[in-house]
Order: structure tokens, then C-alpha cells, then sequence
């Protein structure tokens, strides 16, 4: 239970309510936990985890959704070290269920939709620093705004950013994957800022592939129960040089990992970028950096947290997916919602490969 705490300004005497009282918050929550590293199974639902302690500068969200991202499962596998026990997740939205003073200061009520990414997502309720709150606004619905999150920031920062301007409008660039969640987003966003988009994706979502509107789309065949396509299947390097007129592209946009770097590496253009963001088919190996020389190349490893430093920058990023949701030029897929008590059914389905956009908890 949250007690009240009020405090009056020096300069005009004025009481604010800074906590809100919420009696009815319960002291114990269900949530989906890691307490051992490991398959999809080793996340465990339980019904008497702690609430979070709502500390200085923080909300607490009562979580409506939650959402399901391949980052969650390199945590859960232990690729991605955390310490032990942890709830899963770093993507949700619902409405707000309690303020500190400093986030009341903000402005920030009790009741507002948010969305947001922080660890400990997979829960009824997560304490989320106030600076990473982005405002849900009217017309975009809870789950719409937390799929926007992870994979709508993640392709955001790809596209408008993790590039240094090394591509412009009008010039070619390749995104792997285009039939899954982040890239379906990245393709579109890519031909919004515009640039020429030559996408690769499985045969078996070529009808979400062509939906994405790329200018140039490259079919594979699957690798059965996988995330990925079969990049052995066509030479995609000779395609994108046919498309290209033999100059290649000028960024490369790949959450595939090992099974494209050399298909990444070999499409670049003149003084272009591979900007490698996942491991969807195992983690890139290293590889001496006179590779490069070839072409003046770079290459970058870039992540969500540090394209959003700071909460002008965030909120940026979230006004500009959000404006072009509301808009009709983006549009989201959300393919499949879980229940809470399924966490582990929500992890094999999106490692299997079978989702055709977003993934989703109901919480």
C-alpha cells in the first residue's frame, strides 16, 4: 500500500498530492520468471512474485500487454547475461497505477495510457522511471502502442539513424527478414524516409513480405522450424548487384546474424554500412576488419538504449511511429496474443519462425 506524500513549493505555497493512494494494489502479482537459464521452458509463471517498490522518479503500470521480442530469449538462454531470478520482457503498455512525487511533477497521472521499455515487462505491474514513459495518444490502441516499443523504436533508429547518414533518399538499401516483426517495420519506414528497398523474406510469408512495399523483394525457402530463411537457397549477392547495376547498397539492415554476414558484407556499395542487430540464425563470428578495405566499408553493432539517451530523443522516435500510425502510412501486424500463463507456448512460437508480425502476452 502507498501512502499519501504531499510537500508545498517554496515559491507559491501550493499542495500537491504527489502519491496517489491506491489501497487496492496487491502486494503480490503474477509474473513470468527466469530463475534458471534455458529453453523456452525455463520461463515459469508464478502468482506470488513481489509487486515492484515504485522508487523516487517512477510510475508503476498496470500492464495490459506485453510484448515478445527476440532480445527476450537471448536473455532467457543466457546469451545475454542477467542476474538471476528476473521477470522477462522489456516492452509493455497499459495505463498508469501509481506516481512519485517527482513523476507527478511531470504531470503524469494515475490512469494515462503509457507505453514503455524496461525490464520486467512479463508481469501485471512493472516500476518504470518516469523518463522512459512514452504517452499513448487517442486512436492508437494498448497492444498497437506496445508493439510499437521494442521492434517500432528498433526499426525507427535503424532506418532514420544507426547509419550515420551514410545512405540518402533515393539511394538502395537491403533489409533481411522483411516478413518478420522488426523488419516488416523497417521496410516501411525505410521507403518513408525514402529510400529504394530490396527486402529478402521466406516464401511462405511472401504475402506479408509484398505487403511491406518494398521495391524489390528476394523469396527464399525456410528452414523448418527456424526464425530464419535459407540464405543458400538464391544468391542474394548477385541479385542486389543486378538490381543495383553492380554498385551494391549503400546500408544493410540485418537481425539475422550468422547465416548473412557474408551476404551482408557482400552487397555493400562504395563507403557502405552493415549495421548487424541480431542473431536470429546464431551470433556473427568475428572477422579481421581489413575485410572491410574492399570497399571502405563500416559496420556497426548498435542497440535500441543508446538511440534513446535521453527522453527528448525517445519521445522523437515514439511521435514519429505514432504520427505515421495515425496517418495510414504504417501499418502493424499483430499476429498472435498469449496469455500470461502461456509465457513459454509465446517463446517457442516466435523461435519456431511461425509469426507473421507481432507477438504479444495479454496480461
Amino acid at each position: 500500500m502507498f501512502r499519501v506524500a504531499r510537500s508545498v513549493t517554496s515559491h507559491n505555497k501550493t499542495l500537491f498530492q504527489n502519491i496517489r493512494w491506491m489501497s487496492e494494489l496487491p502486494s503480490t502479482m503474477k509474473a513470468a520468471v527466469v530463475r534458471e537459464v534455458g529453453d523456452a521452458d525455463a520461463l515459469k509463471v508464478e502468482t506470488d512474485f513481489p509487486v515492484p517498490e515504485m522508487k523516487p522518479g517512477q510510475v508503476l503500470v498496470k500492464n495490459e500487454f506485453a510484448g515478445i521480442n527476440f532480445i527476450d530469449t537471448y536473455h532467457r538462454k543466457g546469451l545475454y547475461a542477467r542476474d538471476l531470478p528476473f521477470v522477462g520482457g522489456q516492452e509493455g503498455g497499459g495505463t498508469i497505477a501509481a506516481v512519485s512525487p517527482e513523476a507527478s511533477e511531470q504531470g503524469i497521472k494515475v490512469g494515462d495510457r503509457v507505453c514503455y521499455s524496461v525490464f520486467g515487462s512479463y508481469a501485471e505491474y512493472t516500476a518504470v522511471p518516469a523518463a522512459k514513459i512514452m504517452p499513448v495518444p487517442e486512436g492508437v490502441g494498448i497492444d498497437v502502442a506496445t508493439s510499437c516499443v521494442v521492434q517500432g523504436m528498433t526499426a525507427h533508429y535503424l532506418t532514420a539513424s544507426a547509419h550515420a547518414n551514410l545512405i540518402q533518399p533515393g539511394e538502395w538499401c537491403l533489409i533481411h527478414g522483411v516478413g518478420g516483426g522488426t523488419c516488416q517495420w523497417a521496410a516501411q519506414m525505410a521507403k518513408i524516409m525514402g529510400y529504394k528497398v530490396i527486402g529478402t523474406g521466406p516464401k511462405g510469408k511472401a504475402d506479408v513480405c509484398e505487403a511491406v512495399g518494398c521495391d524489390e523483394l528476394i523469396l527464399l525457402d525456410e528452414v523448418p522450424g527456424t526464425a530464419y530463411e535459407d540464405y543458400e537457397s538464391v544468391d542474394v549477392v548477385k541479385k542486389v548487384m543486378e538490381v543495383t547495376d553492380g554498385k551494391g547498397v549503400k546500408s544493410v539492415v540485418d537481425g539475422i546474424g550468422k547465416s548473412t554476414v557474408d551476404i551482408s558484407i557482400g552487397s555493400l556499395a562504395h563507403r557502405g554500412i552493415f549495421i548487424s542487430f541480431g542473431n536470429a540464425s546464431g551470433a556473427v563470428p568475428a572477422f579481421p576488419v581489413l575485410r572491410l578495405i574492399g570497399k571502405s566499408a563500416y559496420v556497426t553493432r548498435p542497440k535500441l538504449l543508446d538511440y534513446t539517451t535521453t527522453r527528448e530523443e525517445m519521445l522523437w522516435r515514439s511521435g514519429e511511429i505514432f504520427g505515421w500510425l495515425q496517418e495510414g502510412k504504417l501499418n502493424v501486424s499483430v499476429d498472435t496474443t498469449f496469455p500470461l500463463d502461456q509465457a513459454a507456448e509465446g517463446h517457442k512460437y516466435l523461435e519456431a519462425g511461425k509469426s507473421k508480425g507481432k507477438v504479444l502476452y495479454e496480461i
